[in-house]
């Protein structure tokens, strides 16, 4: 029973990573499109907020990468946590379960698609207070 429990700790701790590290990339992109608003305002320049369109779609990718590696994870943990206790190899790898959880899915997750939307609408309509 302790190396089931050792087991799901360990992969709990990676879901805790990716998460956080989901987390940090939406604060990010609102630093970034916030300072390139403020660029774009002091220039009167709407190439400047236009690459934050760019770095936005970027961000979102990533998040939704991190968030798709999360997913998979998830889909490891339920496994491990339904083994008998003689059948725990600590494995960490979580490769096998993209057939349950596809990539595609991610960036249109609820968690992802409001949150970049409402950036990607906000610079849009920054941009033509511009021009």
């Amino acid at each position: 029973m302790e190396d089931k429990r050792k087991h799901l700790e360990f992969i709990q701790a990676n879901i805790a990573r990716l998460s956080n590290t989901s987390f940090l990339l939406k604060g990010w992109s609102v630093t970034v499109v916030a300072g390139l608003f403020a660029l774009g305002a002091s220039e009167r320049k709407a190439s400047i907020p236009a690459l934050a369109i760019v770095l936005t779609i970027i961000f979102w990718v990533l998040d939704a990468f991190f968030l798709w590696r999360e997913r998979l994870y998830r889909a490891l943990y339920d496994e491990v946590r339904q083994k008998r206790d003689a059948e725990i190899d600590f494995s960490l790898d979580a490769s096998g379960y993209s057939d349950r959880c596809k990539w595609y899915s991610a960036p249109c997750s609820i968690t992802l698609w409001p949150f970049y939307a409402f950036v990607l609408a906000t610079v849009i309509i920054f941009m033509s207070t511009l021009k």
